[in-house]
């Protein structure tokens, strides 16, 4: 499992081979549109009723899909356009989106305060960056990406057509090189960022809306002046470990509404769709910076770890009970 292994070239819409996120292989294969057989074929059909920043609807599948699973969605399909990213160097990326006419979108409704959000981790969930792309013209969407190493990387870009619905789509990146994955983190209730402390309270239940409580603080004192970002005074995007599913997170109130104070707690509400494990990556914003805090929650009760022998004529494996 902690082999390294050789990436022979970079390619497009291969998430399923490294969707644990714990294994490594060689992948070779072309450079372009991705293959048809995309998230959606290996995912049970699903679907999201609701419209908002994160989980969204579908017309093929059900109420409750996540987001950020297919490369396409009602008609609409993320286009990478640049063919070569390397590690560690900065990267002018490129990408558009078609509509269900097949013709680039270029008109997008403003979705906290952007009209575009373009997020980028790792697989193993170690690297997480929040870009904000600008119009290059004609459909065309240009931002600086520098991803820190060789591996394999799910790109999302989120958000809402002028007179549609919210939509998150998603697309892989793999960077040639070599790469050993990194174990997920330990769940824990506490990260530390830059000198800053943030405490998560709340619990993930899957399948209903849960209340998480983020509390700032600095150098042990409440931090009660955070700026804005990104129209709340904190943005939460959160992830399932096993394949990166885009959860549905509302942050509770805005700044100026009278009611919502700069801190030092910011809620969110946030819906699991399953058991597991989810990672969550907090952006706030203090004193002109931005600092991401990050944290591995589990939703639901684990499955119980196998407390028989199994006989010797048994061909099954025990389950550990976990899922990274």
């Amino acid at each position: 499992m902690n082999t390294p292994a050789k990436l022979g070239s970079y390619v497009l819409g291969l998430a399923v081979v490294f969707g644990g996120a714990l294994g490594a292989g060689k992948v070779v294969g072309p450079v372009g549109t991705p293959p048809a057989e995309d998230h959606a074929a290996m995912t049970a059909p699903t679907a999201s009723a609701s419209a908002g920043h994160g989980e969204h609807a579908t017309e093929q599948v059900k109420d409750d899909t996540p987001g950020g699973l297919q490369v396409s969605e009602s008609g609409y399909t993320l286009h990478p356009l640049t063919a070569t990213i390397k590690p560690d160097e900065p990267t002018d990326f490129r990408f558009s989106v078609t509509g269900p006419d097949g013709e680039p979108v270029t008109d997008y409704q403003v979705e906290h305060d952007k009209k575009l959000h373009f997020i980028v981790v790792s697989r193993d969930l170690s690297t997480f960056l929040h870009l904000h792309p600008t119009e290059a013209g004609d459909g065309v969407w240009s931002v600086k990406l520098t991803l820190p190493g060789a591996g394999a990387y799910r790109a999302f870009a989120d958000f809402a057509p002028t007179g549609g619905k919210a939509l998150t789509l998603g697309t892989d990146l793999l960077v040639a090189g070599d790469f050993e994955p990194k174990a997920l983190p330990q769940a824990s209730r506490t990260a530390s960022v830059d000198g800053y402390e943030v405490t998560l309270d709340g619990e993930l239940t899957p399948g209903q809306s849960s209340r998480l409580t983020l509390k700032v603080s600095k150098d042990g004192e409440p931090v009660t002046d955070l700026q804005p970002y990104l129209g709340a005074y904190g943005h939460l995007v959160a992830l399932r470990a096993r394949d990166l599913a885009y959860l549905h997170v509302h942050p509770d109130g805005e700044p100026g509404d009278g009611e919502t104070d700069p801190g030092p707690e910011i809620v969110f509400y946030a819906e699991a769709p399953s058991t597991g494990d989810y990672r969550l990556f907090l952006d706030f914003q203090h004193k002109g910076e931005v600092r991401t805090a990050d944290f591995t929650l589990g939703a639901g009760e684990r499955p119980a770890i196998p407390t028989s022998t199994p006989t010797p004529t048994s061909t099954g494996h025990a389950d550990d009970g976990h899922s990274h």
